[in-house]
């Protein structure tokens, strides 16, 4: 009885969060009903871990959102559900963006007076940033504890987490925390907070955009990439990102400096990824392979005639051991592609590094800071340096996803993409979902923050001096 009043307050306290600001309603029903339909196509046809959902209940919401996306009163409320429909694909590369024009009045943490930015510390809501004028009354380390009357967590797996697109459990709750006050403008909250000392205190703020600019603590400038020498003479390199072929000039440019350490310290804990070719171009410095295997990777393969005949023959998995050796294999690519499991695999990738002389290499005991916002090709470097015995991996799980997204339109200005190839190690272990793991596990507690430490850069300081 209990649970069945709290979900109606719930649900009561929901109509509070509808923004004050009227939203646009400018798609008809036609265009509605497309919009889903064409996400629902394009999926079903391309999503290469089809095999890994539930195919039922897929088709059941497809059905089911037919009449519901009619009924929604506005643009919002219409891309708000195809973004909980393309959630349970639960792949990071697979999402729904609503066209820029809504975007541009959805804010997140932005309250006029007040900005929050939050993030997930062991499991909780912590404010690790707000604008400079509310940094006393508002300090590093507060914990939202209730949203509109419900406990964080409660509201955040109600109205926050079944929208998130993304592969990896660890992710999917770092993002139902940061983006946990994301909403249209005018969006009323009533939150409760607890101070570092405990004090409790209440805050009803509504969703406008932020007068005041500075933010303190301030967020850090991150150049493409940075470079200092620690003490050990050990050298330490943060490659930010491997979009911009720049960073590559970057690297050879310092490459001099960085022969005159010891050891060697990779970060990539804030690289999201690019272009992979950038990422393993920078590897071949740091090894002695002239050979560097990359990921695996394969596509769903449809080719209609065998799914008739997986059909039309209702075939199970025994009827695949039948017959000669092409009539097995025949047997075998119907009843895969009747399962969403028929796949092209890809040539193995082999980089070949022997144009690198052994004197431009630099190849020491090495660690590679990774965590969870090493994404895309910051995983593909990962992976193609897995089997460099002087590397050592520190910090926590990438964030596991990865593949060649398909982009197409969607009514309204909208954009959609679907993840189109599968990656995993050269040896099939899979990575997608999980997230590379590190050799050393090293988690920044709530204390780190507030004390302002990195425990993963002092273990691997340590490690190389050791």
């Amino acid at each position: 009885m209990k649970k069945t009043l709290f979900l109606i307050l719930g649900i009561f306290l929901y109509g509070s969060l509808i923004s004050q600001t009227k939203l646009p309603h400018t798609l008809s029903k036609a265009e509605k009903i497309y919009g889903l339909s064409k996400f629902w196509k394009e999926a079903s046809y391309n999503f290469v871990y089809l095999n890994k959902i539930d195919k039922q209940r897929w088709e059941s919401d497809y059905v089911t959102l037919i009449q519901k996306v009619q009924d929604t009163k506005n643009d919002y409320a219409y891309y708000r559900l195809l973004q909980k429909f393309c959630a349970t694909l639960q792949d990071g590369h697979t999402n729904v963006w609503m066209p820029k024009s809504l975007r541009d009045n959805i804010l997140n943490g932005e309250f006029g007076n007040y900005q929050l930015f939050l993030k997930n510390i062991e499991g909780k809501a912590i404010i690790i940033r707000t604008n400079f004028s509310k940094s006393k009354e508002i300090p590093v380390g507060t914990e939202i504890i209730a949203i509109n009357g419900m406990p964080t967590k409660e509201y955040a797996n109600l109205y926050v987490t079944p929208y998130i697109s993304t592969s990896a459990k660890h992710i999917r709750e770092n993002l139902s925390i940061s983006e946990l006050l994301k909403s249209p403008i005018g969006t009323f909250y009533d939150l409760k907070l607890r101070k570092p000392n405990n004090k409790v205190i209440s805050l009803k703020v509504s969703t406008k955009k932020v007068i005041e600019k500075d933010i303190y603590p301030a967020i850090e400038q991150r150049k493409l990439m940075d470079y200092k020498s620690l003490k050990g003479r050990i050298a330490y390199v943060r490659l930010n990102s491997f979009e911009f072929s720049k960073i590559e000039t970057l690297f050879k440019a310092k490459l001099p400096e960085i022969r005159k350490a010891k050891k060697l310290i990779i970060d990539l804990r804030h690289n999201g990824g690019g272009n992979s070719s950038i990422a393993i171009n920078i590897l071949k410095y740091l090894t002695n392979d002239d050979k560097l295997q990359e990921s695996a990777s394969s596509s769903r393969l449809h080719i209609p005639t065998f799914k008739a005949w997986g059909l039309a023959f209702n075939l199970k998995a025994k009827d695949t051991l039948q017959g000669s050796e092409e009539n097995r294999k025949l047997l075998s690519q119907a009843y895969l592609t009747t399962k969403d499991s028929y796949f092209y695999k890809f040539p193995l990738g082999t980089t070949i590094s022997n144009t690198i002389k052994k004197s431009e290499r630099f190849v020491v005991s090495t660690v590679l800071l990774i965590g969870n916002n090493t994404a895309s090709a910051a995983e593909d470097f990962l992976i193609a340096a897995d089997n460099q015995q002087h590397m050592k991996k520190i910090g926590e799980p990438t964030y596991g996803s990865t593949g060649q997204p398909m982009f197409f339109k969607l009514p309204g200005g909208a954009t959609a993409r679907i993840c189109t190839k599968k990656d995993t190690y050269p040896d099939g272990r899979e990575f997608v979902g999980y997230g590379v793991q590190p050799d050393i596990y090293i988690k920044k507690t709530y204390k780190d923050y507030i004390e302002n430490k990195d425990p993963a850069l002092e273990k691997a300081i340590t490690y190389l001096n050791e």
